[in-house]
């Protein structure tokens, strides 16, 4: 029972960090922090603009993919299979 409790508790905290890092993209660098951002270029567009178009899509994949491997770890080591 204990390992179940540990398992879920390892699952929430990846989740908690993906949302945390996923909300930091998306609404602080897309929408709080855009006029500062906007001051650096990249590919000749406005950074907040690109984050908010862009970078928060990309950030979200790249997420995915982490949080998958995580998950694989995760299993491995409670012996949870599919």
């Amino acid at each position: 029972m204990e390992d179940k409790v540990s398992y879920w508790q390892e699952n929430l905290r990846l989740i908690f960090i993906c949302l945390a890092i996923w909300f930091v993209v998306s609404f602080g660098f897309g929408l709080l922090l855009v006029e500062p951002l906007n001051a650096i270029r990249l590919g000749g567009y406005k950074l907040g603009f690109w984050f908010a178009q862009q970078g928060s899509i990309y950030t979200f994949v790249a997420l995915i993919f982490w949080y998958t491997k995580k998950m694989n770890e995760l299993d491995k080591k409670y012996n949870v299979g599919e």
